[in-house]
């Protein structure tokens, strides 16, 4: 038995093998798993399948024929799951190889099930995370520490 290509640990058989082959896939995480797979190995027919219809006017085949090609697969680091029932976000990173040089794919992507059947339906490319928000604590503010002394007094001594 041999380790599936996802990263996920488990002999490909009990993995992405039988979802790739047509078995429902079980959560989004486990779709998203085996399109990764089926994209480095070239399996243009499930990526096209596991689709959502609206979206079928944006795959260009021929353009993701030709990424697969020079793709060598490394695994998939799920970052976040959202999973709302029949819809979830999942946030990954996808590492591959390029002509030996790393490559990783940071992307949101948004799942929705139909009639028992997962779908990728989109997703957002190189996600940018809200920016930190601190409160400035002025020198004659209370300390923040809970002392009941000025901040210049204790803290921010």
């Amino acid at each position: 038995m041999s380790k599936c290509v996802c990263g996920s640990g488990l002999d490909v058989d009990q993995c992405c093998a039988p979802v790739i082959s047509g078995t429902p896939a079980a959560s989004a995480e486990a779709l998203l798993r085996a399109r990764y797979v089926a994209f480095c190995t070239g399996d243009l027919d499930f990526l096209a399948a596991t689709l959502a219809p609206e979206r079928m006017d944006d795959f260009e085949r021929a353009e993701v024929e030709a990424s697969a090609k020079l793709v060598k697969p490394q695994f998939v680091e799920v970052r976040r799951v959202n999973d709302r029932g029949d819809v979830a976000e999942i946030e990954y990173v996808a590492y591959f190889r390029i002509n030996n040089q790393p490559h990783a794919h940071h992307e949101v992507g948004h799942f929705r099930q139909e009639d028992g059947t997962w779908l990728y339906v989109d997703g957002e490319v190189n996600p940018k995370t809200a920016p930190r928000q601190v409160e400035k604590v002025g020198r004659n503010d209370p300390c923040s520490c809970g002392s009941g002394q000025k901040y210049k007094k204790c803290c921010g001594a």
